[in-house]
């Protein structure tokens, strides 16, 4: 599977870009997965439900399931999951793209910069940086695109990940 990821500040604008960069590429007839790193954890279910329940009995995995839908909860206890053994558990696709895990595996990254950022960026040094993405001009010798400049950062991501 191809991967790209996305890293920056919150409120840069990763997730509206990555959000507008599926439709994109979805509209080429690609499959597409997202993967969301949460760095304060996050709940999924809700005190009383009856997955919630399963979990608070000592459920290591729960799979809630409907005609349309299904999602499985893996509750890792004491042991921590890593970006390449995230990866390995989605379900083949053409591209995922992934928020966050700014210093985990080794793939290609674009920096998402907000409006309001000034200032040296915590990215600078980071070999995985190929690009930026932000409106204000900012010299570091990468490509650079304006954050709602979809369909050229959708052809930019194509060309460096061969799809």
């Amino acid at each position: 599977m191809k991967t790209i990821g996305f890293v920056g500040q919150s409120g840069s604008g990763k997730t509206t870009l990555i959000e507008r960069l599926i439709g994109a590429f979805v509209e080429r007839g690609l499959t597409v997965s997202a993967l969301k790193h949460a760095r304060h954890g996050f709940d999924i279910d809700r005190p009383g439900k009856d997955s919630f329940r399963f979990r608070a009995a000592g459920a290591t995995q729960v799979m809630i399931a409907a005609p349309r839908r299904w999602a499985l909860i893996s509750e890792l206890h004491a042991q921590s999951i890593g970006l390449d053994q995230l990866l390995a558990e989605l379900a083949p696709c053409d591209l995922v793209l992934v928020e966050g895990f700014r210093s985990e595996g080794a793939i290609p990254r674009i920096e998402v910069r907000g409006r309001d950022e000034a200032g040296p960026s915590p990215f600078a040094r980071d070999p995985s940086v190929i690009a930026l993405a932000c409106d204000e001009p900012v010299d570091r010798g990468l490509p650079r695109f304006q954050r709602d400049d979809v369909a050229r950062i959708a052809a930019f991501i194509a060309s460096q990940l061969g799809i």
